[in-house]
C-alpha cells in the first residue's frame, strides 16, 4: 500500500483511480459468504470434471475486457446510506447496484490441480479501480458450471508502485534507526506521472509558482508544469470560465518556495 508523508500527501486524491495487480488463488468446489476463504461455506459441489490449462485459459480470456460485477454482500459499497456488510451481519441480502469494471489482464500462472473433489488454480490479473477479485473468482467458477470462491490474494502492484519495491514497517524502523529512512522515499512526482507534463522557461515559472492563471497551447483537461531543473511545480487544469486559460489545482510551491 503506497504511503504519502510531506509535500506527497498533497498527491493522496490523484492515486485513488490507479489501475490494481493481483496474484489470486481460485479455488472451485464451493463457494462461501464472502466470496472469499474467510466466510462460511455458503454451498458446495464436487468436482466431477478435469479442465487442461487451455480449458481454462479459454474461460479467463473471456473475462478480459469491459464486464459487470455485483459487489458482494460483505464490502464496503453504501445503498441507502448504510454499508453492504452491516446488512449482512444483519442476516440480509439486499440488491446491488451493479458496475462496470476493466480487466485489463487476465492469466492462468499455475497448473490446473484437483484436490479432495476441487479444482484448484493460479493467476494473475490487473485491473481498473472498483473491481472485487473475490466476485471474478465466483463469476469464473459460475462459467465453468460450479460455486468457488478466492482462496488467496495478494496485491503486487497499484499504478506506478510494485510490491518488490516496497517495505515492511519493520524494515522502516530499522531504517529509521539508522538515519537512512530517505534513502527509500520516492519522489512524490511518482504518484502522478500518468498525467501530461508541461516543461515552462524561466518566465513562465515565476508565474506558475505564484498560482497565476495561464494561458497553454494544447487541451489536456489536466496536466503536471515543470520547470527546465525538472522541478515539479503544479498541477493545473481547464479553467471552468475562461476559455483557453488553466488555472493550478494543486501547488507545490508557494510564494515560490518549495512545499515540505
Amino acid at each position: 500500500m503506497p504511503i504519502c508523508i510531506g509535500k506527497g500527501t498533497k498527491v493522496v486524491e490523484y492515486m485513488s483511480g490507479y489501475e490494481k495487480e493481483y496474484n489470486g488463488e481460485l479455488t472451485i468446489g464451493y463457494s462461501t459468504t464472502t466470496e472469499d476463504r474467510s466466510g462460511d461455506i455458503l454451498e458446495s459441489q464436487a468436482v466431477t470434471e478435469s479442465w487442461t490449462k487451455e480449458q481454462i485459459e479459454r474461460v479467463l480470456d473471456e473475462f478480459i475486457g469491459s464486464i459487470v460485477q455485483v459487489p458482494p454482500m460483505y464490502s464496503a459499497v453504501k445503498v441507502n446510506g448504510k454499508r453492504l456488510y452491516e446488512y449482512a451481519r444483519e442476516g440480509k441480502v439486499i440488491e446491488r447496484p451493479k458496475r462496470h469494471v476493466q480487466i485489463k489482464r487476465l492469466q492462468l500462472t499455475s497448473d490446473v490441480e484437483l484436490k479432495n473433489d476441487q479444482v484448484v488454480f493460479r493467476f494473475n490479473v490487473l485491473c481498473s479501480k472498483g473491481t472485487y477479485v473475490r466476485t471474478l473468482a465466483v463469476d469464473i467458477g459460475k462459467r465453468l458450471g460450479y460455486p468457488a470462491h478466492m482462496s488467496d490474494l495478494v496485491r503486487v502492484g497499484a499504478g506506478p508502485y510494485q510490491l518488490e519495491d516496497s517495505f515492511t514497517f519493520e524494515q522502516l524502523e530499522s531504517l529509521k534507526e539508522k538515519g537512512s529512512l530517505h534513502t527509500v522515499l520516492q519522489p512524490f512526482e511518482t504518484a502522478i506521472n500518468h498525467f501530461p507534463k508541461v516543461v515552462v522557461d524561466t518566465e513562465m515559472e515565476s508565474l506558475v509558482k505564484n498560482g497565476a492563471v495561464l494561458p497553454f497551447d494544447h487541451k489536456w483537461a489536466r496536466f503536471s508544469v515543470y520547470n527546465e531543473a525538472r522541478e515539479c511545480l503544479a498541477i493545473y487544469k481547464e479553467h471552468p470560465n475562461k476559455e483557453g486559460k488553466y488555472k493550478p489545482e494543486k501547488m507545490f510551491w508557494i510564494g515560490g518556495q518549495p512545499m515540505h
